[in-house]
């Protein structure tokens, strides 16, 4: 049977017998696995309706009349069904046994139009509370959403209050499938599409968020960074080529501050102050979160700084991140590090390796790296700490046999 189509079905509701002994007739319609039920107000004797010809036998007047009006309602059903499909583009059964019964719709918001007014709004923040990358982000969610729709439905919207949970586990499959994606882009990609679906629910739209039972694909987090001698053999070596020395004095700092690119790359005068301990302080909001960071300056991190003095408006050198990753590949093959190095690898070498491998507690570490909460901190960094727990008994052991 095709789904797609409109199924019309008369029967006998036995149970509402009168005292006449007729039956009234029900007329269920049945689309997209849908059903509505509604009387059609005529009755019959059972023993004169044929349910396999859905047809009254026609022994008088009256049984004919009453055949031709279970034709009428059948047909008005149909060309009911016949107006929606020209004129929506998503419709359920209900909106059928609406148009039949001559109510008029209400104007149903559609989820793409919805996303599209949730990235007006959203432009508009640039700057004041999101950044441009994170609104190019949530853009291009929609874009694939839009995508899949066509791809699912073939259709170029659906409407907001048709969502279900099946449709974040299709358009997952699709994104797995069609367009190849890693779980983990997967994940971001779903979370970005929740966003405005919430705000709708914020907003009345949505009673509820059809999209509450989801479950995110399970990801390995494996957490890359350079142990304490692979940092040593970074910091020691004497690189012929100027710009990889360079590259890696800028990643070194990140070892030792575990500023990300965006803060590293603007790092300014301003952002160094002396703190309440008469030390050297990095003061400056993230990017990313729009927290407020406070970062002690270690010594290293300090004679990085006083290398580069004397730059105009910046304290140290500006590449751009794609030329900082590129030349770090470089640098990992002269030292014969065989790990995927990036500028971030910096960041979680200071989380776990300067920070973590020197008893910090988590709590610190999770301030010092601006986290927005201390829960991303021990989702990543949680097996560091096991590893540490890990080789400290083994060296228990050793000094125990």
């Amino acid at each position: 049977m095709n789904q797609n189509a409109l199924t019309v079905l008369f029967y006998l509701n036995k149970a509402k017998t009168n005292k006449n002994g007729l039956c009234p007739i029900k007329c269920r319609i049945t689309y997209l696995k849908e059903r509505k039920e509604f009387s059609t107000g005529i009755f019959v004797n059972s023993n004169e309706w044929h349910a396999k010809r859905q047809k009254i036998d026609q022994t008088d007047q009256k049984n004919r009349q009453k055949n031709i009006q279970l034709e009428i309602i059948k047909s008005k059903l149909q060309r009911s069904f016949l107006e929606l499909q020209v004129s929506h583009f998503e419709f359920r059964v209900e909106d059928i046994f609406k148009t039949y019964f001559g109510e008029s719709l209400e104007a149903e918001i559609n989820t793409l139009e919805y996303f599209t007014k949730f990235l007006q709004k959203k432009e508009k923040l640039i700057g004041i509370d999101i950044q441009l990358a994170t609104w190019k982000k949530f853009r291009y969610a929609k874009i694939q959403f839009a995508s899949f729709i066509n791809w699912k439905f073939k259709k170029r919207d659906i409407q907001l209050s048709h969502l279900k949970l099946q449709h974040a586990k299709d358009f997952e499959y699709y994104l797995k499938t069609e367009l190849h994606q890693k779980q983990v882009t997967i994940n971001k990609t779903i979370q970005r599409l929740r966003k405005p679906i919430r705000e709708a629910v914020n907003e009345g739209i949505l009673v509820k968020d059809p999209f509450a039972g989801y479950l995110p694909g399970r990801i390995k987090k494996e957490v890359v960074f350079l142990s304490t001698e692979e940092l040593k053999v970074f910091e020691g070596h004497n690189f012929a080529q100027i710009r990889l020395g360079v590259v890696r004095d800028l990643f070194v700092f990140c070892c030792y501050t575990g500023l990300a690119y965006n803060e590293m790359s603007n790092l300014k005068k301003e952002h160094i102050v002396k703190g309440f301990d008469g030390n050297l302080w990095i003061k400056m909001n993230r990017k990313k979160t729009n927290k407020e960071i406070s970062i002690p300056l270690l010594p290293k991190a300090i004679g990085i700084l006083k290398k580069y003095e004397g730059l105009d408006d910046f304290l140290l050198p500006r590449y751009s991140n794609q030329k900082i990753n590129s030349y770090l590949k470089e640098i990992a093959d002269i030292v014969c590090v065989r790990k995927r190095i990036t500028h971030h690898t910096a960041r979680k070498t200071f989380a776990s390796t300067v920070l973590l491998y020197n008893d910090v507690p988590m709590e610190i570490v999770s301030e010092l790296l601006g986290h927005s909460s201390i829960k991303i901190t021990r989702n990543y960094y949680g097996k560091v700490v096991q590893k540490r727990v890990g080789a400290e008994i083994s060296r228990l052991k050793g000094k125990l046999n």
